[in-house]
């Protein structure tokens, strides 16, 4: 009975502990309370895509504002910490064909450098100096026929707008949730 009762006890404690320990999300912030004002100034662009830049550094000022707990300032100047980005390189290489052996598949690779550094200590608080993403997009092609310039430009705009909201949300988290 004393056996009995100890398996029980023993049972009901395990059961009211956490689960496996695994965790998804970061624990929190590890950054310095001070830190209430994000300066993101303009990224650098070093690839041959034009204007990358500009939506890269839009799309993370923006996933900053939704955690809602900075303001964001577009100049590095009054900023309590100041996130800096290069974009290294771009590729889009054909890795799927039509019958008529035209690229209907694409891979857009992303490589970048990005930090972020505290203003008032001058410390660099998280860096990534080879940052990847990688997406594969279709086009829309008509089965015999190649995309016309401008199509093909438009869904290339479209899958980096996907790949960039990726981009930001990575970076973002990394920053503020310690990962």
């Amino acid at each position: 009975m004393k056996v009995m009762g100890l398996a029980s006890a023993t049972l009901l404690v395990l059961g009211m502990a956490p689960g496996c320990g695994y965790a998804l999300t970061g624990r929190g912030t590890f950054l310095p309370e001070y830190i209430n004002v994000v300066g993101v100034p303009q990224f650098v662009n070093n690839s041959t895509f034009f204007q990358v830049e500009q939506t890269l550094t839009e799309k993370i000022r923006t996933e900053f504002i939704g955690r809602g707990q900075f303001s964001v300032i577009a100049v590095p100047e009054g900023a309590d910490a100041v996130v800096t980005g290069t974009v290294s390189n771009i590729s889009v290489q054909p890795v799927g064909f039509t019958d008529q052996q035209l690229a209907s598949r694409y891979l857009f690779t992303l490589t970048m450098q990005v930090e972020f550094t505290d203003a008032r200590t001058s410390e660099v608080l998280w860096s990534n100096s080879a940052l990847t993403f990688r997406e594969e997009y279709e086009l829309s092609t008509r089965s015999d026929q190649a995309l016309e310039g401008a199509t093909f430009l438009s869904q290339e705009r479209s899958s980096f707008d996907r790949i960039a909201d990726d981009v930001a949300s990575t970076i973002v988290t990394a920053i503020v949730e310690a990962f």
